[in-house]
């Protein structure tokens, strides 16, 4: 079983971008070291033989074909109904800053 010390949990605090409190940090600790406990007993599992898994939920392919369709409209067309534009793309207002 992995031993997690005060300063592991610190560390691992840090890295999350959180505050603990001496409290939390004994709570997490013992969570901690129980899902890590679990997880050496997961490693312990013989899973010689099997193949691994992939794909679950029994779908192959859920993408489409591209086709391209034509509709018939012009670039400029379509651009003359755009509010700004420079070129020929339309102009819109700066979103980040």
């Amino acid at each position: 079983m992995a031993h997690l010390s005060p300063a592991d949990i610190l560390k691992l605090a840090e890295l999350s971008k959180i505050q603990l409190t001496q409290e939390e940090v004994t709570l997490f600790s013992n969570e901690l070291e129980a899902i890590l406990s679990y997880i050496d007993q997961l490693s312990e599992v013989d899973t010689s033989g099997l193949a691994p898994t992939i794909q679950v939920n029994g779908l192959s392919n859920a993408m489409r074909e591209d086709k391209v369709i034509d509709y018939k409209v012009s670039q400029s067309a379509l651009l003359k109904n755009a509010p700004a534009l420079k070129d020929t793309y339309i102009q819109v207002k700066r979103v980040l800053e």
